[in-house]
C-alpha cells in the first residue's frame, strides 16, 4: 500500500491581519509569507469549499480585503 502523503505546513499567519489592506499590497504580503496560492474574490462570489492546504482566500470590497480565511 502506497504511504499516505503528508501535506505541507501552512505559513505560521493570522489570516485576519490581512483585513483593511489594499488587495494588491495583502496579495504580495501574504506569498511573502509562504502562501503557496492567494485567490481574491467579489463578494457572492461562488466557490468550491475543498480545503487547500498553503491556499489563502481574500474578499475584496472597493479594492480592500474585507474578509480573508485559509483554504
Amino acid at each position: 500500500m502506497a504511504p499516505i502523503p503528508t501535506p505541507d505546513a501552512e505559513p505560521d499567519d493570522t489570516p485576519d491581519t490581512y483585513v483593511g489592506l489594499e488587495a494588491d499590497r495583502a496579495e504580495r504580503l501574504a506569498r511573502e509569507r509562504g502562501w503557496s496560492t492567494v485567490r481574491s474574490l467579489s463578494p457572492g462570489t461562488i466557490i468550491t469549499m475543498e480545503y487547500r492546504v498553503g491556499r489563502l482566500n481574500f474578499e475584496v470590497k472597493g479594492g480592500r480585503v474585507a474578509r480573508a480565511w485559509k483554504g
